[in-house]
């Protein structure tokens, strides 16, 4: 584990954890931390034997949001107020952007930028007790990192605005059934539950894992002819690699592949 104090970044053969660690203020966000979660990003993408990120808090808590004290002495009521805004939509569109598939695990508090956070990752696996929403308008304030145009996309948006104009929080059975995540677990069922998820993604092909996210995550932002054409050319993409070729092989000869990443 390397320790960059306000981000942990664990290499797990595989698997890259990325921990919050800035307890004493339950994981708030600082300036500091989304330039380091950036670079994370960044070296977990380039990393060829790193198949999925999986993101999550010290001590049993998520993200609390941006750290208001900072944001009091820094930003509220200053020219460069924008600034947190755009440094954080930066960051969380990197996390959403990534080749790599992330992971976020849901324990304790996960608001304002926290569930900014949360709804960037590919998939989302939350204790019981979590407690999960945007809670931004009890603050007036408004989230700058994408809940209003991720969110609608991911639960529509009559769900939407009862998240966002009520500030609600969300167990993490009620997030699971309000389609916002994809699985919950009794907090001492956890991990577990983590970890067989994410056995569902590392046996994959890495370079199909890639072309798959890719041309998904663009399918409620292109007219239907167009993605008939991104299809065409993934389609083309698959049948023409290296691991589409050991795919096919492997299946009738009744044996695991052996993926190669091209």
């Amino acid at each position: 584990m390397v320790d960059t104090d306000h981000v942990l970044l664990e290499k797990d053969g595989e698997v890259a954890r990325v921990w919050l660690n800035r307890p004493h203020k339950k994981n708030a966000v600082t300036v500091e931390l989304l330039h380091r979660l950036d670079e994370i990003i960044k070296e977990v993408d380039a990393d060829p034997d790193l198949k999925v990120l999986v993101l999550r808090g010290v001590q049993n808590q998520f993200c609390s949001g941006f750290d208001l004290d900072e944001l009091l002495s820094d930003f509220i009521g200053t020219t460069t107020a924008m600034d947190v805004a755009v440094l954080s939509a930066q960051v969380c569109d990197r996390l959403y952007s990534m080749n790599t598939p992330s992971v976020a695990v849901l324990e304790g508090y996960v608001t304002a930028g926290g569930f900014e956070l949360m709804i960037s990752c590919d998939f989302a696996i939350a204790s019981d007790d979590a407690k999960i929403g945007d809670f931004h308008i009890r603050r007036a304030l408004f989230g700058g990192a994408g809940p209003i145009y991720r969110l609608p996309r991911m639960i529509g948006l009559r769900k939407t605005k009862e998240l966002m104009l009520t500030g609600k929080l969300l167990s993490g059975q009620e997030a699971k059934d309000f389609d916002l995540i994809n699985d919950s677990a009794p907090a001492d069922q956890l991990d577990q539950r983590v970890e067989d998820f994410i056995g569902t993604l590392t046996d994959k092909s890495p370079f199909m894992m890639k072309l798959t996210k890719m041309a998904i995550n663009q399918g409620l932002d292109a007219d239907v002819k167009s993605l008939m054409i991104m299809e065409h050319l993934a389609v083309g993409n698959a049948l023409q690699s290296e691991d589409g070729k050991e795919g096919v092989q492997a299946f009738l000869q009744k044996r695991e592949p052996k993926w190669v990443g091209r």
